[in-house]
């Protein structure tokens, strides 16, 4: 494809998404599949790289952003820390291979906690610099590890990871109410509001223990124990971000995770916007390409 510009390549854990783009950020032509870092053998990062571009017919430059540039990655591109603009990550990309760079991950410290982000960068800038989102927002990315990020002028200015999904997973495979959670799927349904609104005045050990009570003793359907312990959980992690502000919040999601925390954020008081994730990461990688 001789119109490829560069090559970007969202290269988390267990996926990945390689972006054809073109000189004006206009994406020719996307794929995606499961070689994330831990599908890639020792010292195998500069073949899969290569098979990238033979895929693409190109030997375009190559930007690479996510857990490819962790320590357990191709090359440990580090932190750059918190204010964090722009240009400071572009400025620290690090090379690994003819013609291809990696994005650095950024990081806060200070109030006696430490945070890091790697890959997320990409689509916080990104949103900001398509006009998705404004340059002084509060953005949050839903996932295994939800990401709530504050922007000012553009700059991620702060940010904190909760382990949200995760937790329901762990629940779900190993924890006493595992096995009611595993009779019926989450949706955003009256259960699911419950569990986001009972997050705001219970504590989450006694309410999760309720979840195995309340099967017990008829007072909710099972079939309702995972859409309720997800209210529970998404709806603390939004409390907890929120905190009764009724601010803005701009989600970068997916439309069925990005719907369950348009709830949970709209229950804590909040107004949900959701964004292009996809959108933002081209803006952002884009950017950052342009700035190299």
């Amino acid at each position: 494809m001789t119109d490829i510009a560069f090559i970007a390549v969202d290269w988390g854990t267990t996926n990945r998404r390689a972006y054809a783009i073109d000189a004006h950020g206009a994406v020719l032509r996307t794929e995606r599949d499961a070689e994330g870092i831990l599908a890639v053998p020792a010292g195998g990062f500069p073949a899969a790289a290569a098979a990238i571009r033979a895929r693409f017919d190109t030997d375009a430059p190559m930007l690479l952003a996510g857990m490819v540039g962790s320590n357990r990655g191709w090359i440990d591109a580090g932190y750059v820390p918190c204010p964090a603009t722009l240009d400071a990550v572009a400025g620290a990309t690090v090379a690994a291979g003819d013609g291809i760079r990696i994005v650095p991950g950024v990081s806060r410290t200070g109030e006696g906690r430490g945070d890091v982000m790697r890959g997320e960068e990409v689509q916080l800038f990104g949103a900001v610099a398509a006009g998705l989102a404004p340059g002084d927002a509060l953005l949050c990315q839903p996932g295994t590890h939800c990401k709530w990020a504050w922007m000012a002028a553009g700059a991620i200015a702060d940010f904190t990871t909760a382990m949200t999904g995760e937790l329901f997973s762990l629940l779900k495979a190993h924890s006493l109410i595992g096995a009611d959670m595993a009779m019926g799927d989450v949706a955003d349904d009256a259960a699911f509001r419950a569990g986001a609104e009972d997050s705001a005045t219970r504590d989450l050990p006694s309410a999760l223990f309720g979840v195995r009570a309340a099967g017990l003793l008829s007072l909710r359907p099972k079939e309702d124990a995972a859409s309720y312990v997800s209210g529970l959980l998404i709806g603390g992690d939004c409390h907890a971000r929120l905190k009764g502000d009724p601010r803005d919040v701009y989600l970068l999601a997916d439309p069925v995770l990005g719907g369950l925390y348009a709830t949970a954020i709209d229950i804590a008081g909040g107004r949900a916007h959701l964004i292009d994730s996809h959108a933002a990461f081209v803006a952002g990688i884009t950017r950052i390409q342009d700035l190299i």
